[in-house]
Parts: structure tokens; C-alpha cells; sequence
């Protein structure tokens, strides 16, 4: 253990109880509940910041550096470049410097685009061209996700390495990663940096992310919860194969589980309203086989065989209830064709919508309706998934970043990950604010999505350590509530001086500041030199975007609501300018901050303020402008001199 890795476990616990004593003596002696509509509001806040702290330093405590794969890289590997809409020469750049890829391997453009100049220009490159195939007609498509599961049922390779269209490759990638792989038979994934060619030193737009393609990362990997990214990615096929296979057969178990439960409630409420014995006996005995069926499900037997036979015998008790009551089966087939019995595409699962669930079971149907309600729940049991172009979805598609999901869902099966921390792919990141905020957008929606659908907290097959790693991560994108406290408070106070504390007293700045101070220099030190400022002043200054992911992502997964999926722009600046609609909270933030410093000023003078008081909002205030001057600076940035990419920057 060297002298440096002592050092950051000494300043994260030093981070960690110095901030929980802070936040103790906040919640016990020093709100304002006088003013508790701002007072508590900032104290939660704070909590969140400490929460936020403790899993930042949790992170770093096992962080691991790793120095390269021992083994000698082996294994057939398909290369696949995913793209959309992307301009086609960025694309084959990318597909000619895959092709010059030192060891082994076959070049697949994925065209999610399906353009025949795209095919056209790779066929005559000598690279592999993949498109979707008919059977995506009419059907969800997944976005990324989608095109490489489509994909991988198309090539044979035993590993894949992924890249965006922009990332173009080092010839040594697979030479630097492959080993892993051996050395280790649990591994599913390497992932290495996402590096940016495009990217001036001052980085206004914050792409570059080097502390979490650095020690983030390297601490995720010390608790082998080192996550997909989406590119720049090498993974073992037989690992997805078996995702997608596990994921299917609990998909149709829990879906099937469910009609039957369903089934065994609308026959149990005929039964018991029934006076005519022959169709009770009909009855009792059609719920029999039901419930045997669940219990032949829950022994393992193929659901197939057990949905078929159930089948047939509703079928038989259906035909023998036809001629009794045909006219009140009429009425009740024309109620069963209203019930919304739908797939959830979003969902990626098969399943029979829960409304109609519901519905089904307080709808007054007749004893033979029953019997039909029941065969129409099974029949929407097809288990070849035929409103999907495939019943196997390897990647998860859950959500619109397919890649964390993915690897959650891969680690959850017992599988391990590799961060390699050295750049082997140069790719091309926003040159636009407008393009940028689409970005983060998108990111943050998918991570929330995978919150609400997916909450690590609870997922079998995660250790502890895992669980953590993964809802850290969701978890920071939470940070748009507390930013906006943050910039209240000490508006308030300047403005109209009413205090979230109790006093501005030295038992505040004894707690504080050692907390505060411990909690720089534990980022210093992990940063060891890289750059973190540019993503500090993001994480406030984006608070308009985090809000806006929260909402949409809860929308989409508990409203039911569309969530479009927007493709970062590669070529270049959008055309459509800076994105006024889209910043002006922040801008407004400023003009306020602005106005509440020379109102605070002006009642100092007049004596009306405490000037303590008023001495660290002026610094509160002054802090939370400078973090928001990236926001100017983003969108008065004009993109980066025209440079060239090639293969061997790395």
C-alpha cells in the first residue's frame, strides 16, 4: 500500500466524520425553525452533500491501479462501430483505423441508418456492413441497444470491442485488453477512457471527464464495479449471450406467474357466484389445472410445455360451455377485446399490462367469459416474444444508456469487470453548449431510469460494495435540488436577511470549515494533478438539466410517458446558436445573485445587516458566480481549431 493510497483513506475518513459531525450539530442545534421553509431545505441539502461525500470516499478506498493484463492476448473478436445518422466519412475513418488494429479481428459497421452510401463505401473498404433485418419492421427498436443485439446475432466473435462511429481505435487495443480476459474466465467487460481530440486545453464544455476516467473508475474497480460506458469497450459475447437468456426466461417466468395469479382470481369469483353445479364443477376444475400449472412453473419445468397443455385444457372447457350461453359470451368477448392487454415495449419484458390486469379481475363477466378471459391472458403469452424482432435481448434495454445497465445487469449474474486505465481510442466530443446539455441530458435520464426500474439497493446478485457503486452514481445526479439551495440561501439572506442558522457563531466555522477543508484536499489528492474544476462547476451549474432528467425519467418509468432518444451531434457546431430556452434559469440564477450582493452591500451600509452574516454569503454568492461563469464561457465557446485525428493519438 503506498504512501499516497494511506493518504486518501486518512482524508476520506477524516472527510467523512468531520462532515456527519457538521451535519449532526446542524440537524440538533443550529436550524433556524424560525425560518424553516429555507432552513430545512438547506440542512437537507447539506445531508445530501454528505451523503454524496461519503460515497465519493467509499469509492477511493479501494481503488485500484491496475498495470496490464498478464496474459497474452487471445480469442476471436468482432470489432463493431455502431452509428445512426453520423457523417459517413467520420464513420469510415473509424472503420479503416479498426481495420488496421494490430491483432486479429473482423470490422462491422452497425448501420442503424441502413444508408446505402454507408454500405457502399464499406463494402468497398473490405469492412463488414450490418443493418437490421426485416423482422425490426413495426417493432421496438432500442436505440443503440437494439442495433448491437441485432448485431450479435449476426457475427460470431468470442469478444467484442465496441466503438461510437467517432472513436477512432490504437492499433494495440485489443493488445492491451484481450489478456484480461484470459487471465481471469469470470471477466465480462474491459473498459478503457473515453479520450477527446476536439478539446481545447480550457475544455469549456467539461468533456473530457478525467476524474471519472481515472479514479472513479479505478475506485469502481477495486469493488469490481467498474461499468460499461457504451464505447472504447471490449466484451465477452458468451457473457452477453447468457445475459440475454437469463433475462428472457425471467422475464416470461415472472409475466406468466403473474396471468396465472390473475387467472386463479377471475375463475375463484365465478365459482363462488354460480348456482349451476355443472359449470361450477367446469370451473373448479379449469382453476385446478391453473394453479397446477404455477406449481409446475415454480418446480422448473418449461413454461412452454406448461402454458401449451393449459391451453388445451380451456380450450376443452370452453368448447363444452359454448352452447350453453352463447349470447353472454358474445357480450363478454366484446368486453375482453377492450381490455388493454398490450406489451410494454419500454419495458423490454413480456408482459400483460397491469390494467388490464385489474381490470379483468372487477369486470362482471359470465362463467364461460371467464373461461375465454383466461384463454385470452394465456394466448398474449406467446413466449417467442412476437411483437419483438428477436425474443433474446442480450443488452439490457431498459433504459436510454444501454451500457450501465448492461453491466449491472452483468455483475448481478457473478460476472467481473477491468477498468484499464490508458487511452486507446481518440474520439470527437460536443462543440456546442446546445449539443452538449443534449448529452448530459440523455446520460442523466438513462442513469435515473435505471434507478426506477432497475434500484441497485435492492438487486439480487450485488454484493454490498456493488450496490453502493452503482446507486453513487445515480445518486449525484440528484445534485439539481440541492443546487438550487445552494443558490437561494444566501440570496435570501442578503436580500431579505433572514437566516437558515440559528447564528453565524464560531461553534458554525469550528464544524465547517475542517469539514469543508478535509473535503478539498481528500479531491486533490485523488485527482493527483488532473484537472476536477471543469466538472465541479458542472455538477452546480448543469442543476437546470438534473432536474429536468429527474422528472422526465420518472415521467417515462411511472407516468408512462415517451422519452425521446437524442444522438450526440459529431460533425461539428449546430448551427441553431446558443441555447437561450434552455439556459436561462442559470442566467437568471446570476442576474439575482448579482442584485442580492449589491442589496446585501447597501444594507450593511445603512446598518440594517449583520456584517458577519452578510461576509459569508458575500462568499457564498461570489463562489456560486464564479461556478455559473462556465455557463457563459460554454456559450460563448466557438469550437476548437480545425485539427486532424489519427489513428495513433492515443
Amino acid at each position: 500500500m503506498t504512501g499516497r493510497f494511506i493518504l486518501i483513506r486518512v482524508l476520506a475518513v477524516l472527510s467523512v466524520l468531520l462532515g456527519a459531525n457538521y451535519i449532526v450539530w446542524r440537524w440538533l442545534d443550529s436550524v433556524n425553525w424560525s425560518a424553516w421553509w429555507i432552513a430545512v431545505p438547506l440542512v437537507v441539502a447539506e445531508t445530501y452533500s454528505l451523503v454524496d461525500t461519503f460515497l465519493f470516499a467509499l469509492t477511493m478506498w479501494r481503488a485500484r491501479e491496475r498495470p496490464g493484463p498478464q496474459s497474452e492476448p487471445q480469442g476471436t473478436v468482432d470489432v463493431l462501430i455502431t452509428t445512426y445518422n453520423e457523417p459517413i466519412d467520420m464513420v469510415m475513418r473509424t472503420a479503416e483505423a479498426a481495420k488496421r488494429i494490430a491483432y486479429p479481428h473482423t470490422t462491422w459497421i452497425l448501420d442503424d441508418g441502413a444508408r446505402p452510401e454507408m454500405e457502399a463505401r464499406a463494402r468497398e473498404a473490405g469492412v463488414g456492413y450490418i443493418t437490421r433485418s426485416d423482422d425490426w419492421t413495426g417493432k421496438p427498436r432500442h436505440a443503440k441497444a437494439g442495433n448491437l443485439n441485432s448485431a450479435l446475432f449476426q457475427t460470431d466473435g468470442e469478444f467484442l470491442l465496441i466503438l461510437d462511429a467517432d472513436q477512432v481505435p490504437d492499433p494495440l487495443i485489443l493488445h492491451r485488453t484481450l489478456g484480461y480476459f484470459a487471465d481471469d474466465p469470470a471477466v465480462a467487460l474491459v473498459q478503457t477512457p473515453q479520450w477527446f481530440g476536439n478539446v481545447d486545453e480550457a475544455d469549456p464544455l467539461g468533456s473530457q471527464a478525467p476524474l471519472f476516467y481515472g479514479p472513479i473508475q479505478q475506485g469502481k474497480d477495486g469493488w469490481n464495479a467498474a461499468f460499461f460506458c457504451g464505447s472504447n469497450a471490449v466484451l465477452r459475447r458468451e457473457a452477453l449471450m447468457q445475459l440475454g437468456i437469463v433475462g428472457y426466461v425471467r422475464d416470461v417466468t415472472d409475466s406468466t406467474r403473474r396471468v396465472l395469479r390473475t387467472s386463479e382470481k377471475v375463475l375463484a369469483k365465478e365459482i363462488g357466484r354460480t348456482d349451476d353445479e355443472d359449470l361450477r364443477r367446469e370451473l373448479v376444475d379449469v382453476r385446478s389445472a391453473v394453479g397446477a400449472a404455477r406449481a409446475r412453473i415454480d418446480a422448473g419445468e418449461p413454461i412452454a410445455d406448461v402454458t401449451f397443455e393449459l391451453r388445451g385444457v380451456v380450450d376443452e372447457a370452453s368448447r363444452r360451455l359454448v352452447a350453453r350461453d352463447v349470447d353472454s359470451m358474445r357480450a363478454d368477448l366484446a368486453a375482453i377485446a377492450q381490455l388493454p392487454l398490450e406489451r410494454d415495449a419500454e419495458l423490454d419484458a413480456v408482459v400483460v399490462d397491469d390494467r388490464g390486469l385489474d381490470l379483468l379481475v372487477e369486470t362482471d363477466l359470465s362463467p364461460v367469459g371467464s373461461i375465454q378471459a383466461v384463454g385470452q391472458l394465456l394466448e398474449a403469452l406467446r413466449i417467442d416474444r412476437g411483437d419483438e424482432a428477436q425474443p433474446v435481448l442480450p443488452l439490457a434495454t431498459i433504459s436510454v444508456t444501454e451500457d450501465m445497465a448492461t453491466a449491472m445487469q452483468l455483475h448481478a449474474l457473478g460476472w467481473r469487470s477491468v477498468y484499464h486505465h490508458e487511452v486507446l481510442a481518440t474520439g470527437l466530443a460536443p462543440e456546442d453548449l446546445r449539443t452538449m446539455l443534449t448529452q448530459r441530458l440523455r446520460w442523466a435520464q438513462g442513469t435515473l431510469q435505471v434507478m426506477l426500474r432497475d434500484n441497485p439497493l435492492v438487486k439480487r446478485g450485488l454484493s454490498a460494495g456493488q450496490r453502493l457503486m452503482y446507486f453513487g452514481t445515480m445518486w449525484s445526479y440528484l445534485s439539481g435540488f440541492a443546487a438550487v439551495v445552494y443558490l437561494a440561501a444566501p440570496f435570501i439572506y442578503l436580500i431579505f436577511g433572514v437566516m437558515p442558522v440559528s447564528a453565524w457563531s464560531t461553534d458554525f466555522f469550528a464544524r465547517f470549515i475542517p469539514a469543508f477543508v478535509a473535503n478539498q484536499l481528500l479531491f486533490v489528492v485523488v485527482a493527483r494533478g488532473v484537472k476536477t474544476w471543469r466538472g465541479q462547476q458542472y455538477s452546480l451549474a448543469l442543476f437546470p438539466v438534473w432536474i429536468k432528467a429527474c422528472w422526465t425519467a420518472f415521467a417515462n418509468v411511472v407516468l408512462g410517458r415517451p422519452l425521446n432518444f437524442a444522438v450526440t451531434r459529431k460533425d461539428g457546431r449546430d448551427p441553431s446558436g446558443v441555447p437561450w430556452r434552455e439556459i436561462w434559469p442559470q442566467l437568471t440564477a446570476m442576474v439575482l445573485l448579482v442584485v442580492a450582493l449589491v442589496i446585501g452591500a447597501l444594507r450593511v451600509a445603512v446598518g440594517t445587516a449583520d456584517g458577519v452574516g452578510t461576509l459569508v454569503n458575500t462568499a457564498w454568492v461570489a463562489y456560486d458566480l464564479v461556478v455559473l461563469s462556465v455557463i457563459i464561457q460554454a456559450a460563448a465557446y466557438r469550437g476548437p481549431q480545425p485539427r486532424a485525428i489519427t489513428e495513433g493519438e492515443s
